[in-house]
């Protein structure tokens, strides 16, 4: 009979697999956790503005703030743009042609290149939401000073710059291994 199996407690120590090594993540101190716990916090807290009012998601708001200057855009574009995944963006693109949001007509030069644009009814959502965006932005802001103000822009369009230098650099060999295994 083989011997009863014990179930680990918090006090035992974990088996012996050669990883005790491995540096310690502090997620509190992580860049890009913290900038995702921001980004979220800041997200969230401007949605409940729009979304009680106007009945709008977070991608749809995305939307009409990137349509919101009159241009026309593929919906591969507003993802681009947005940094939101193409699944997503359908989605609330959908949403918004049933809401009567947005208009989709044929590309001139490619028929299979829908161009959105904004309905009245979305520039109407647009010129009340823009100036809550605006008010809260520097509510936020107000915790920085003038000079700290123009720093964070500046580290911020450095740090996008080397994350989209990151972001099209190849996978290292041993990435390409494990996702294949995956």
């Amino acid at each position: 009979m083989p011997p009863a199996r014990r179930s680990r407690t918090a006090s035992t120590p974990p088996p012996a697999s050669g990883r005790m090594d491995l540096p310690a993540l502090h997620l509190t101190r992580f860049l890009p956790y913290r900038l995702s716990v921001l980004s979220n916090t800041v997200s969230h807290t401007l949605a409940k503005l729009y979304d009680k009012r106007f009945g709008i998601t977070i991608p749809e708001w995305r939307i009409i703030a990137v349509l919101g200057g009159g241009e026309t855009m593929s919906a591969g574009e507003i993802a681009q743009r947005t940094a939101m995944d193409k699944v997503q963006v359908s989605r609330a693109i959908g949403r918004m042609l049933d809401s009567g949001l947005i208009l989709r007509e044929s590309g001139d030069t490619d028929r299979r290149k829908a161009l959105l644009t904004l309905t009245p009814k979305a520039l109407a959502i647009y010129a009340e939401i823009v100036p809550l965006a605006l008010t809260y932005e520097a509510e936020v802001s107000d915790a920085l000073s003038i000079d700290e103000r123009a720093q964070l822009d500046t580290l911020l369009t450095k740090l996008q710059a080397r994350a989209d230098q990151l972001a099209v650099r190849p996978a290292p060999v041993g990435a390409q291994a494990d996702r294949a295994e995956q």
